[in-house]
C-alpha cells in the first residue's frame, strides 16, 4: 500500500551546507554584487531531492533569533558559536523569498529551533500514516529516525554534493545504537558545536559503548557501580547533573504546540510570475529555463507578418527602404565549418518603423545573389548597422570581397562593457535580463550564444520568425544597453575603443598568420626523437619500464623504488605534480629527465600536433579567434588556437615561433612592444613623483628601484639586485604579498616583506593608491580603469579573509592591467585606421598583450614602422611617456 510522503527540510542547515559547499575561492554573486551561492546551492539540493522523492507534502523549517527553552535552561547553550558570515546572512531572506514564490510552506516558531519543528512535524505526519523524509546536514536529527522516518543528508566531497541516506538500520550499523539512544550518546559525549557540555573526559567511543551496554543514561546511573573502569566511573559520578542536563539539551522536542495544518503543507504549483521576478533578480537563468518561466510576455512574433524574401526583386524593394531609413538591425545565421568554408544560411533584419524580414540563402536565393543585390547596403557607411557578435559576419564578408561599413552598435560588446563578469552574452540571456523575455524558441535558437548553427533542416517559416524576432530584440537591446553605457559614463570606452576594435579583430582573423608547414612537421619529428631518447634514459635510471604519464606508476618508481622523500599526497596516492618534481629534481637525475619529458610532450601535443590541426587548408594560415568578451580585465584573448601563449623560455619552444612566417617573400614581420606599460600606467595613476621622475628621465626603472630599495648608488646595483627589484616592481602591480614574493625570489618571508616595505616607503603614492583603491572598491562595489572600464568586486565585502584578500588584489591590479589593455586597444585601432587610410598592403595580424605584430610589405617597411611607433606612443596622454620598440624579422 502506498502512503503519502512528507519532506521536511532544515532550512538553516541546508543553506549553510550549500554556502560552504559551493563557495570555492570566489562567491557566486549577481552583476550588482548580491551574493547568491547559498541560495543557488540550496535550490539545487531541493530540486534534486524533490525529483528523487516526489513528496506530496513539503515544508521548510527555520530557526528564529529569539532564545529557545534550551537557552533559558543553560546560559552557555550555543554560546561559542561564531556568528553567521555576512554574505550568508544576507541570503537567508532571499531563500525565504524564493520559497514563498514557490508556494512552499515555511515554519518558524519563537522559543523553538528548526530541529524541534522537524521532530514535531515528522511525528505528527507519522501519526497520520505518512512516510517522512527529513533533509538536514545535522546529525542530531538521527534521533528522529524510525521505521517510517529517514534522514537525507547532503554532503560535499571534492566540490560535488552527494547524499547520505540514514534509515533505522543505517543508524544502527554506523553507531551501534538505536536512533533514540543517539540522544544518550550525545548527552555523555557532549557537542562542542552547540556547547553542550556532556561528561568531561568521555568521548564518542566510550559514550557509545556505555549506551550499548546500559541502554540509557538513566539506567547507566542506576547501575554506576557496574562500570568497571575507575576513571570512567569517577567522571560519571562527578558529573551526574551535567549528563542529564546535556541529554535534555540534546533531545529534540517532538510535542511542540501545533501551529500548522497539514493542508498548508501540501505541495502546490509555483507562483510562476512571482518566481520569475525573483529568479530574474538573482540572475538564475538556468532555473528560469528549467521551469519554462515567463515574465513580461514576449512579443507574439508568430502572429506578426515577417516577410520572407524569396528573390532578388523583393530584396531590391527592401534595399531601397533600408537606404531611406538609414539604419538596419541584423541577426545572421552562419554555418561555420572553416575560416573560408563558411556559409551564410540566412539573415533576420529590422529597419525603420518596425519592419522585419528574413532573407533565406538556402531555399530561396543563393549567397552570391544576395551579396550582389545587398552589397550596397552592407558597404554603405551612412547606413548604421546594429547586430550581435558582428565580428564573425565582418570576417566572413571579407572572404566574399565585401566590406562591412557603418558599424553602429554591437549588443554583445555593449553587454560586456556593462558587466564583464558574465560567462556568456547570448541574445536570449540579454533579452531576458533587460526586457524580461525568455521564450523557449529563443533559447533553442541561441544555443550557447554562437551564431554558427546550421538551420538547414528547420522549417523556413519557423526560422524566419525566430531570426526576424532576434533582429527586433537586438534593436531593443541597443536602446537599453546604450542608456546604461551613457549612465555609467562609458561612451568613450564603448564607441571609441571597443566598437571600432570589432572591425580590427575581424580583419586580423580574416588575414591570419602564415605557418611554414614543412618546418612545423620537421619540428614535430625532432620532438619525437628527443622524447624517445628521454624515455629510454628515464627507464634506464629507474631500472625498469613504466608508464611515465601515470601518476600512480610514477609515484611507485620515485617514492618506493628510488626512495625519494614524499613531499605531498593526494586522495589517490603520491603527488607527482610539477611543484613536487621541481623540489626533487636535484636529488635524482631521473626527476629532471621526467620534467623535461613533460615539457617536450606538451610541446608535441599542444603545439606541434595542435597547430598542424588548425591550419586552414585553403590559406595555409592559422586564423585564430580574437575575443573581446572573455576577460574581466579588458584584455583580448585568443582561442582556436591561443596565439598569445606560444612558448619562449625553452629552446625547443622558441623553435615553434620560427614556423610563423610572412605570407610571401614580399613581406616581413614587424613587432612593436610597449616598454613596461603597466608600470608607466601605475606611475600615471598614482602620480608618484619618484616613479614619474624615473620614467621622464628615461632611467631604467628596475635599476632605479633597486637603488632606492637597497639604499645604494645606481652604479652599485648588481644584476641580482636589479632582478629582485624587477620582481617587486611587477609584483606590486598584482598586489603581491611577502609569501608569494619570497617564493618567487627564493628568500625568506621576512626578507621579502622588507623589500615590499622599502619599496612602498620609497614610492609613497603607490602605497596610498593601494589603500585608496581598495576603499573605493568597497564603497562603490567596483573599480575602474583610466577609461572607466568597470570590474565589480563583491569579494571586497566578504567576511572570509582569503576571498576578501583576493578581492583586494584584484582591486589594486584591475585599474593598472585594465588601463594597459585599453591603451593597446586604442593603439590597435589607430594602426588599423592608418594602414587602411593610406591604402597600404601591410596589415595588423596579431596582438599579444602589450605587443603588436604587423605583416608589412618590404617596400612599406619604413612607413609602417613609423605608423606603429607613433600610434602606440601617442595612444594616450599620460604623466609619463609611452615607449614602444619596433623590431623586424622573417619569422
Amino acid at each position: 500500500m502506498a502512503f503519502d510522503k512528507l519532506m521536511v527540510i532544515d532550512g538553516n542547515s541546508v543553506l549553510n551546507r550549500a554556502f560552504y559547499g559551493l563557495q570555492g575561492s570566489q562567491l557566486l554573486s549577481t552583476s550588482t554584487g548580491l551574493f547568491t551561492n547559498a541560495v543557488f546551492g540550496f535550490l539545487n539540493i531541493l530540486f534534486r531531492y524533490l525529483e528523487e522523492e516526489s513528496p506530496e507534502y513539503l515544508c521548510v523549517a527555520f530557526d528564529l533569533k529569539a532564545p529557545t527553552f534550551r537557552h533559558k535552561e543553560f546560559d552557555g547553550y550555543k554560546a561559542n558559536r561564531k556568528g553567521m558570515p555576512a554574505e550568508l546572512a544576507a541570503q537567508v531572506p532571499l531563500v525565504k523569498e524564493v520559497l514563498d514564490a514557490m508556494n512552499i510552506k515555511r515554519l518558524e516558531y519563537e522559543g523553538y529551533e528548526a530541529d524541534d519543528i522537524l521532530g514535531s512535524v515528522s511525528g505528527y505526519a507519522e501519526q497520520k500514516g505518512m512516510d517522512v523524509v527529513i533533509v538536514t546536514g545535522d546529525r542530531d536529527s538521527f534521533q528522529l529516525v524510525t521505521d517510517r522516518t529517514r534522514v537525507k543528508m547532503p554532503v560535499t566531497r571534492g566540490g560535488r554534493t552527494e547524499t547520505e541516506d540514514y534509515d533505522y538500520a543505517k543508524v544502527m550499523e554506523k553507531y551501534g545504537v538505536t536512533p533514540t539512544q543517539f540522544i544518550d550518546v550525545k548527552g555523555l559525549m557532549g557537542d562542542a558545536s552547540d556547547n553542550i557540555p556532556g561528561v568531561p573526559g568521555i568521548g564518542e567511543k566510550t559514550a557509545a559503548d556505555l549506551v550499548k551496554r546500559f541502554g540509557s543514561i538513566e539506567n547507566l546511573y542506576e547501575n554506576l557501580d557496574s562500570v568497571e573502569r575507575n576513571s570512567v566511573r569517577e567522571k560519571l559520578a562527578a558529573n551526574r547533573e551535567l549528563a542529564f542536563l546535556s541529554k535534555r539539551l540534546a533531545t529534540i522536542e517532538k510535542q511542540m504546540p501545533r501551529f500548522w495544518e497539514m493542508e498548508e503543507i501540501k505541495r502546490r504549483d509555483f507562483d510562476r510570475d512571482r518566481l520569475f521576478k525573483v529568479f530574474k533578480r538573482l540572475e538564475f537563468k538556468s532555473f528560469i529555463e528549467r521551469f519554462r518561466l515567463e515574465g513580461t510576455p514576449v512579443k507574439n512574433t508568430t502572429a506578426k507578418n515577417i516577410e520572407c524574401v524569396m528573390n532578388a526583386g523583393q530584396l531590391e524593394e527592401l534595399k531601397n527602404e533600408i537606404i531611406a531609413a538609414g539604419e538596419i538591425s541584423i541577426y545572421y545565421l552562419l554555418d561555420k565549418t572553416g575560416s573560408f568554408e563558411s556559409k551564410l544560411t540566412g539573415m533576420g533584419i529590422s529597419w525603420g518603423n518596425g519592419k522585419t524580414a528574413y532573407l533565406d540563402f538556402i531555399k530561396c536565393m543563393g549567397e552570391d545573389e544576395f551579396l550582389k543585390e545587398f552589397r550596397q547596403v552592407l558597404e554603405d557607411g551612412n547606413i548604421k548597422k546594429y547586430g550581435h557578435d558582428l565580428k564573425a559576419l565582418m570576417a566572413y564578408l571579407k572572404s566574399r570581397d565585401t566590406t562591412f561599413n557603418g558599424l553602429g552598435f554591437d549588443t554583445m560588446i555593449a553587454a560586456y562593457i556593462v558587466n564583464p563578469s558574465r560567462d556568456t552574452y547570448t541574445v536570449s540571456e540579454l533579452a531576458f535580463e533587460y526586457m524580461g523575455t525568455a521564450p523557449e524558441s529563443i533559447q533553442e535558437l541561441a544555443g550557447k550564444g554562437r551564431n554558427f548553427i546550421p538551420f538547414r533542416d528547420m522549417p523556413l517559416e519557423r526560422v524566419s520568425v525566430l531570426a526576424g524576432h532576434y533582429s527586433e530584440l537586438i534593436l531593443e537591446l541597443k536602446g537599453k544597453l546604450g542608456d546604461i553605457i551613457r549612465e555609467n559614463g562609458q561612451q568613450e570606452l564603448y564607441y571609441e575603443i571597443e566598437l571600432p576594435l570589432v572591425e580590427v579583430l575581424a580583419d586580423m582573423e580574416y588575414h591570419g598568420f602564415k605557418v611554414n608547414i614543412h618546418d612545423l612537421q620537421r619540428f614535430s619529428s625532432e620532438l619525437d626523437e628527443k622524447i624517445s631518447v628521454l624515455v629510454n634514459e628515464i627507464y634506464s635510471l629507474a631500472g625498469e619500464e613504466f608508464n611515465i604519464n601515470s601518476p600512480k606508476q610514477l609515484g611507485v618508481i620515485l617514492f618506493e623504488k628510488l626512495n625519494l622523500p614524499v613531499l605531498k599526497k593526494t586522495k589517490t596516492g603520491y603527488s607527482t605534480d610539477a611543484e613536487v618534481l621541481e623540489q626533487l629534481a636535484s636529488r635524482h637525475e631521473a626527476v629532471s629527465k621526467i620534467l623535461e619529458f613533460r615539457q617536450l610532450a606538451k610541446l608535441k601535443s599542444t603545439y606541434a600536433e595542435g597547430l598542424l590541426g588548425v591550419i586552414d587548408p585553403v590559406t595555409g594560415k592559422i586564423h585564430s579567434s580574437f575575443n573581446q568578451t572573455v576577460t574581466t580585465t579588458g584584455r583580448i584573448s585568443s582561442t582556436e588556437p591561443n596565439l598569445q601563449n606560444i612558448p619562449i623560455k625553452l629552446e625547443m619552444g622558441r623553435k615553434i615561433r620560427k614556423v610563423f612566417v610572412p605570407s610571401s617573400e614580399e613581406y616581413l614581420l614587424l613587432d612593436a612592444d610597449y616598454s613596461q606599460i603597466e608600470l608607466r600606467v601605475l606611475a600615471h595613476i598614482t602620480a608618484d613623483v619618484n616613479m614619474i621622475a624615473a620614467f621622464n628621465n628615461n632611467e631604467d626603472i628596475h635599476t632605479t628601484t633597486a637603488s632606492r630599495v637597497f639604499g645604494i648608488p645606481k652604479e652599485s646595483v648588481t644584476s641580482l639586485m636589479r632582478s629582485r627589484a624587477k620582481a617587486v616592481n611587477f609584483g606590486i602591480v598584482y598586489g603581491i604579498g611577502d609569501f608569494s614574493l619570497s617564493k618567487d625570489l627564493g628568500v625568506t618571508r621576512k626578507e621579502a616583506k622588507k623589500y615590499i616595505d622599502e619599496y612602498l616607503d620609497k614610492y609613497p603614492n603607490v602605497k596610498q593608491y593601494m589603500h585608496d583603491i581598495v576603499e573605493q572598491g568597497k564603497e562603490a562595489g567596483f573599480v575602474t580603469t583610466m577609461f572607466n572600464r568597470r570590474r565589480y568586486l563583491p569579494e571586497l565585502k566578504s567576511s572570509n579573509f582569503n576571498i576578501r584578500s583576493f578581492g583586494e588584489r584584484i582591486a589594486m591590479n584591475t585599474p593598472i592591467q585594465g588601463s594597459a589593455a585599453d591603451i593597446i586597444k586604442i593603439a590597435m585601432v589607430r594602426v588599423y585606421k592608418e594602414l587602411k587610410g593610406r591604402n597600404l598592403k601591410s596589415r595588423l595580424i596579431l596582438q599579444v598583450h602589450d605587443e603588436l605584430i604587423v605583416e608589412t610589405l618590404k617596400t612599406e617597411k619604413e612607413e609602417v614602422e613609423k605608423i606603429l611607433k607613433e600610434s602606440m606612443e601617442n595612444a594616450v596622454k599620460m604623466k609619463v611617456p609611452l615607449c614602444a620598440e619596433v623590431k623586424s624579422g622573417s619569422n
